[in-house]
Formats: structure tokens, sequence, C-alpha cells
């Protein structure tokens, strides 16, 4: 889930190298919205977006869906602290990428969320 149509574009090629075919959503309320209609694996959540913003849509999906059932979800966001790694866990978010993002480190993630036995469906904002 990203609002720039610049690291949407660049997420979605970086997915695509390795193998995926991502959705892609502008806002946590888009995100929220494809969730209901959709079962995704993963999601990429970018923290700072216009209408619902990345914290509260985790918060959003966190109390809608199980922790079985609801998409891992992995912050990628150009916010790096400490703090924002605790923001971002105590909303309910799984992992944590900084930007700018590497293939490596989307491998990485994916590879983590392959070993907990979920399905291929990669939704990238």
């Amino acid at each position: 889930v990203e609002d720039n149509p610049v690291n949407q574009r660049v997420a979605t090629l970086m997915l695509k190298k390795l193998g995926y075919i991502p959705d892609v959503a502008g806002n946590g309320r888009e995100a929220i919205t494809a969730i209901e209609r959709h079962r995704y694996d993963l999601v990429f959540m970018d923290l700072q977006m216009p209408e619902m913003d990345g914290l509260q849509a985790t918060a959003e999906i966190c109390a809608r869906w199980a922790k079985g059932v609801r998409p891992a979800i992995v912050a990628m966001t150009a916010n790096a602290s400490t703090d924002d790694r605790e923001s971002c866990l105590k909303a309910g978010m799984d992992n944590f990428v900084s930007k700018p993002v590497r293939l490596h480190d989307l491998r990485t993630v994916l590879l983590g969320v392959s070993a907990l036995d979920v399905g291929g469906s990669v939704f990238v904002k």
C-alpha cells in the first residue's frame, strides 16, 4: 500500500522480478477494501498516506481479521527510527523494511512469510 506512484512502480517491478504479480492500493482504505474482496498473504504497507495511513489501516485489519486469517503486514517506509518500528509493531505489523528497499530485503521478507505456510498472493500498495 503506497500513495506515491514512483514508489508503487519500483515495488511492483521488484516483486515481479521475484516472480510475484502484486496488486496495488493507494491508501489504507483501498487496502482494506481489497482485503475484503480477496485473500492476501502479505501486505507491504507504507505509513504516511492520505485518507487512512498505514498504522490506522493495520489496526483496522488486525481488528477485523484474526492473526491466522489476515495477511502478514510489513511496513515499507522511510521512517526507520526505533520509535517508528515500535509503532508499527504495536499497530500489529509483523515486520519492517526501510526505504529505499533493496531486492534482497524483499526476498528476505518473502521467504520469512513463506516459512509461515501462507499462500502466494502479495498485495503491494
